[in-house]
């Protein structure tokens, strides 16, 4: 018969700081995502209004990355949000980067 090795427990929890992390990181993608859709709603044109949308998914991401490189620092924790809130949040520099060049080469 197979013996069940039966359950582990274990005191460690999710970090906080990741957890912040990871839903800045989707905020920043989202108000990313959104300022694009409605530009390519108004025919390309921008305003301010996208701009500064831009700006705050700026704000997000690095406030993001920053929390989750922080939060990787701590011991006896478990580390799926942290490391979700750290490749989100490079996920939405690199859309940051794909539209600023975009914007820049492209005709």
């Amino acid at each position: 018969m197979l013996k069940s090795k039966g359950f582990i427990f274990t005191n460690k929890k999710h970090t906080e700081k990741g957890i912040m992390s990871a839903i800045l990181g989707v905020l920043a993608c989202a108000t990313l995502g959104t300022a694009v859709w409605f530009s390519y709603l108004g025919g390309g044109v921008s305003s301010q209004r996208y701009g500064t949308a831009a700006a705050l998914a700026v704000v997000f991401m690095v406030v993001g990355m920053g929390l989750g490189i922080w939060s990787s620092t701590e011991t006896e924790k478990f580390r799926l949000f942290t490391v979700v809130g750290i490749v989100v949040n490079i996920l939405a520099f690199g859309m940051l980067s794909l539209i600023l060049f975009a914007g820049a080469y492209v005709d």
